[in-house]
Formats: C-alpha cells, structure tokens, sequence
C-alpha cells in the first residue's frame, strides 16, 4: 500500500507475508464456483488466475499529531506455531519496519484489533530466553472484554500464544486495559466490532472532515463485501459475526471514507460501494 493521508494522519504498512490462500482455508463456503461469480471486481488484486485468495499479514502504522500508532503485531519470529506457515518464523519485519522510518523505540502505542496468533506476534521478541516487549516505549492497548475472554485460557495452542505474546506485556506492566468504544486521542477512536472474537476493536480515523477505519478481522477479504454472511473458520460466534459485518457495510457504503483491510492484499485501501443488497470493494 502507498502511505495515505487522512488529513494530518499518514497510514504506512508494513507486511510481513502476502501470497495465494486456498478459499475454503479461510471461507467453508468460498467453493470455486461461489468465488468465480466474483471475479469481475476481485481480479487482479484480491483474487488469482488460479481462483486463490490474495491475502496479507501486515501492520499498520498510524501518524496522528503527538503519537505514531502501531496497529496489530503479525505473527513474529521464534514462536513454536501449530499452524507450519507460521512455525518458527525468521522474517526482517522489525528491519523493514525501520527501514520505512519505524524503528521499535519510535512507537508510542500498540493497538491489538484482538488477540488471535497473527495480530499479536511481535507484541514480543526473544531476548536471553525471554518474552520481552518489543516496542520499549509504548503502550498496549488491549480491549479489556477481549483480554478477559483470553486470560482464562490455558494449555491448549491459545494459551501457548497468550503465554509468549500478551502475558508478558501485562506482566511487564505495560498493558492498557480500554473499553470497547475507548479514544486514543482527538484523531483515533475504537469501534467496537465484535463476532470475530468477544472483544474485537476497529480503529476510526478522522481529521478535518476525512475519515478511514482499519478493519481488523471483521473482514478477512474483500470478497466478503459481496458475500456478508460467508464467515470465516475462525469466527467465535457466526450470528454476531455476519450481523457486525453487514452492519459495517451498511454504515460506510458510499461515503466517502477509505477501509483500511488488515488482510487485504496491496493496494488495500479501497471504498465500500452498493451493489444491490450486497456491496462491491472498490480501489
């Protein structure tokens, strides 16, 4: 994505993985059939010659007056993973994300959509055998409903993920615990976008006028404009899900306001237009 200005914010991301996701991976209903209906507007960006799904695993970072935002931390390097792809990663995304002018101790605040595997990774790194906090000065933010939901689980790979990537930081004291609705500042906001998980966050951004929302997981991909009730294999709760889904949609169709997908692959930043009782994603 090219960084975008939404009035005196700048949005830059930095991605840690992009390729080809097989549909039904993600969507039970995505059969090849039910994705190729959608090829017209999904083609080239979010969709391949081979029918897969574009997706990506990035960060944003958010530029607002007085604070540089980090929002959502990928999966991280070291980290013994169930998931192969994701098993013991060796990537340059703390290179890269100084390389585009971020380096760890430049980042004032952390903001965790929720607390699943590809959202919180590099909350941590290793050092000298320990968890620690990556970002050495920030703040974390973590919806308190979403913590909660998480702090009780233990022994099976989620509580692995919580034990490396959020416990240390709640334990390192840098924790924020918000609400659902809580605002960062005059500029950034949440938005309370639950179904995904208990406690999912989006982030609003506004100035002068202008408006952007990163998504987090209340989308996957923007085939999920044209198909609001295909939920992912990964939804906690599928009613609740599709009904924030269409709800956001419906909200922010034909306005002028950019969606900021935190899986969607380049260029990422798009608008949400109507298209009958549906809508469309478009760049």
């Amino acid at each position: 994505m090219q960084p975008l200005q939404i009035g005196r914010i700048r949005v830059t991301n930095v991605v840690e993985w992009f390729g080809p996701t097989r549909p039904t991976w993600l969507f039970p209903d995505a059969t090849r059939d039910a994705v190729e209906r959608h090829r017209d507007w999904l083609a080239p960006h979010f969709m391949d010659a081979r029918g897969r799904l574009l997706m990506s695993i990035h960060s944003f970072v958010v530029q607002a007056p007085g604070l540089t935002a980090l929002v959502d931390t990928c999966v991280g390097n070291d980290k013994p993973r169930q998931n192969p792809t994701w098993n013991m990663l060796s990537t340059p995304f703390l290179q890269n994300l100084a390389a585009a002018g971020f380096p760890p101790e430049s980042i004032d605040v952390v903001l965790c959509t929720h607390l699943h595997v590809d959202h919180v990774g590099w909350n941590t790194r290793l050092e000298n055998g320990r968890w620690v906090p990556t970002f050495p000065r920030a703040r974390y933010l973590f919806a308190r409903k979403e913590w909660e939901h998480w702090a009780a689980v233990d022994g099976d790979e989620y509580g692995a993920i919580i034990a490396d990537s959020v416990r240390p930081i709640v334990e390192a004291g840098r924790a924020v615990l918000v609400e659902g609705d809580h605002r960062i500042s005059d500029e950034l906001a949440l938005e309370p976008t639950p179904g995904h998980t208990p406690g999912h966050v989006s982030l609003r951004l506004s100035f002068g006028g202008q408006e952007a929302v990163i998504t987090g997981d209340l989308m996957h991909h923007p085939v999920q404009c044209g198909e609001p009730d295909w939920n992912s294999n990964f939804d906690a709760d599928a009613a609740r899900a599709r009904a924030t889904r269409r709800a956001f949609c419906a909200r922010h169709a034909d306005r002028d306001v950019t969606i900021l997908g935190t899986h969607f692959g380049p260029p990422t930043a798009g608008r949400i237009v109507s298209h009958g009782d549906v809508w469309r994603y478009r760049v």
